[in-house]
């Protein structure tokens, strides 16, 4: 190429400054075809069009090294734990089963709180705010952020670490998010189990943040020790709290977002609740439900929550309530996985997969009453 083609090829454009200006690309070079890996030079030396994958792999942990290492506090193998606990794939059911046995007898020592209310009442922040006190205190917290999954995908965002930015930065506190999975009050399956495993990796309080659906939130009462109910100001007169049937199973009421111009609001909101409570059964024997309030984004109440949770251990313990709650959750356990179980056998068997499509073909026309159907799959299923 001649030096005046050269001069004409490299030529600035009209809208560039002169001598290219400050951090201004005056030429462009024809770039390189280069490996996901990198190796550029090798495939540009050699010749070789082939692209290079490097495939990084996590050493395979047996579940007495899962168990090791979530006892030594290793927050990725714990992550891992969790995963393999989440699975549903047959062989690791039974290595999660294993890693479990190992684990158990080092678990249960911790303070269980479930923290639940309707959509946009602040559960991540006030969780966030209630985190950072306790780290601050000495504790290690594990958050267990139920994420609701989409009816129509299946899929959740799990995004709640997003409204958590200070406390997830903080090596005393684990946040894990997981999707509800479609299960009864926005619990995800194996929340039971997700617990057992952070306690025995040294969290002593588990705060496991609930989708806030309504009647259903009374799954995760049955996994927990004290359960939160968060409240708002303005969102409905006392009897729809009272018609839902959550406020008879929370053992304290909290009214956040109490800062500003509505903290006035909520301070009444606080003594309207207070009389509801007055005419409800105690959700737990023993201890008298109140009402409080708070605000997340100041802070205000925090440590007076905290102090009523205290007091709630403190009462229930001395009691016995506390165990006996711990012993029947259990139980309740069991029968629910008794349920889950014969579901999950009842869907598998060859003779339901092969009639069910029939059946409900059936009942979607009209030429088989429900009750008759189900009655045929499950003589189905005996046989």
């Amino acid at each position: 190429m001649s030096e005046e083609k050269r001069n004409a090829h490299h030529k600035l454009p009209e809208w560039a400054p002169e001598g290219g200006g400050d951090g201004f690309a005056c030429r462009i070079l024809a770039g390189v075809e280069s490996c996901h890996d990198g190796s550029l030079a090798a495939a540009a030396t050699t010749g070789q069009s082939k692209k290079r994958k490097q495939t990084f792999r996590r050493p395979h942990l047996s579940p007495e090294m899962f168990a090791e290492k979530v006892l030594e506090g290793d927050r990725m193998v714990l992550a891992r734990a969790i995963t393999l606990v989440e699975s549903n794939a047959q062989r690791h059911v039974s290595q999660a089963q294993e890693m479990l046995k190992i684990l158990l007898p080092h678990s249960g020592n911790s303070m269980r709180i479930g923290i639940t209310g309707v959509p946009g009442v602040g559960k991540s922040t006030f969780i966030e705010q209630m985190g950072c006190h306790l780290v601050e205190l000495g504790h290690k917290v594990a958050v267990l952020a139920v994420d609701p999954s989409s009816s129509i995908s299946g899929g959740s965002i799990l995004g709640d670490k997003t409204r958590m930015e200070k406390l997830c930065r903080d090596q005393r506190c684990f946040i894990r998010p997981s999707p509800s999975s479609g299960t009864l009050g926005g619990v995800a399956r194996k929340t039971r189990e997700t617990m057992l495993v952070c306690e025995a990796a040294g969290f002593d309080i588990i705060l496991v943040e609930t989708v806030g659906v309504g009647q259903s939130e009374v799954a995760v009462r049955s996994m927990v020790d004290f359960f939160l109910l968060l409240m708002l100001t303005g969102a409905g007169d006392e009897l729809q709290g009272i018609k839902k049937g959550i406020m008879e199973i929370a053992n304290a009421l909290l009214i956040n977002k109490a800062d500003g111009k509505n903290k006035s609001a909520a301070r009444h909101a606080r003594s309207e609740y207070e009389r509801t409570l007055h005419y409800l059964q105690p959700a737990t024997e023993g201890w008298t439900t109140h009402a409080y309030t708070c605000s997340s984004l100041t802070g205000e109440g925090i440590a007076e929550m905290w102090k009523t949770i205290g007091e709630f251990r403190k009462v229930t313990t001395a009691s016995g309530v506390f165990r006996r709650f711990r012993r029947e959750q259990t139980v309740k356990w069991v029968h629910d996985m008794i349920r889950e179980h014969l579901q999950t056998r009842f869907y598998r068997d060859p003779e339901i997969i092969r009639t069910l499509p029939e059946i409900e073909a059936a009942v979607a026309s009209g030429r088989l009453p429900a009750v008759t159907a189900v009655q045929q799959l499950l003589n189905e299923a005996r046989g």
